[in-house]
């Protein structure tokens, strides 16, 4: 049992607060991202130190750019999530049905981190939301340890979720994927909504955490001229300078979309060239 973002609902009934779903779970039931669970009126977090992958990796590879670039990050993740893209690359985990993982206490993973000369602790490859909780206590831990905490998100978590965190100023930095500028292709796709992501981006900017941006183009779904103006605007617009790093990643079939093409070279290219024009000032094209 963990307290934390959820309150009571009446006969039993919970609603949980992490993220923008807001789900409501009577007894025994869990939300959409199948690892918060109401027992007895409490919330249950099916994976508290639950750790499904755990690596040492290069804080670029976040992709961060702008955030303590040429260092090593201790990258880990526990199952599931509250999106359900189409085309996830960590879908085996992401889409877990069984909650696995390797039993890990926040001490161990900082110790982990240090014994690796890590610089910083990666809440990331599923969405950390989800688990925030267990990224709470992990994250407190980590910044008595002189260790950073970066968040590699959809950027679907709630005000309620990124105030537990600001208040004590444990999130150092994060990626937010824009996976679209599209209401319905987040509905089609990923079950999910476009404007609550547009909000977190600006309360993130607001709290002075360090924000980098990374779209995904696929083929046919996101890369028209039209929408990636409108990305390219909206990402100038959360500084008004253009300073917030855009990454413009490469497609390659995944999941359920086997049947798209990988991105041509030029739509990337295009790409670029629109946020150049746009204004911003990094633009990085990645996954090629």
């Amino acid at each position: 049992m963990r307290k934390g973002l959820y309150e009571k609902f009446g006969k039993g009934a919970i609603r949980c607060l992490a993220c923008a779903n807001k789900c409501v779970l009577p007894e025994g039931k869990t939300g959409i991202c199948r690892v918060r669970k109401n027992d007895g009126g409490e919330l249950n977090l099916l994976v508290d130190g639950k750790v499904v992958a755990e690596h040492v990796d290069p804080i670029e590879k976040k992709p961060l750019y702008h955030f303590l670039p040429g260092t090593k990050v201790y990258s880990i993740s526990c199952v599931g999530c509250n999106f359900r893209c189409a085309w996830c690359q960590n879908f085996d985990i992401s889409q877990a049905t069984e909650i696995i993982g390797r039993s890990r206490t926040p001490s161990e993973i900082v110790e982990a981190a240090l014994r690796h000369g890590c610089e910083s602790i990666a809440y990331t490859y599923t969405e950390p939301t989800i688990w925030a909780e267990f990224v709470y206590e992990v994250s407190k831990l980590a910044k008595k340890n002189s260790l950073k905490n970066v968040w590699v998100t959809n950027g679907y978590f709630s005000k309620e979720c990124l105030k537990l965190f600001a208040k004590e100023k444990l999130i150092d930095a994060m990626n937010i994927d824009l996976k679209s500028f599209r209401e319905e292709v987040y509905r089609k796709y990923c079950g999910a909504r476009l404007a609550p992501v547009l909000d977190s981006m600006k309360r993130v900017v607001e709290q002075k955490i360090h924000l980098e941006i990374t779209t995904l183009l696929i083929p046919g779904i996101n890369d028209s001229e039209k929408e990636l103006k409108e990305i390219a605007r909206f990402i100038f617009s959360l500084d008004g300078k253009g300073e917030v790093p855009w990454h413009i990643s490469r497609f390659f079939p995944m999941y359920k979309m086997l049947d798209r093409p990988i991105t041509p070279l030029k739509t990337l290219k295009k790409a670029e060239e629109i946020g150049r024009k746009v204004g911003l000032k990094y633009i990085y094209i990645g996954n090629v």
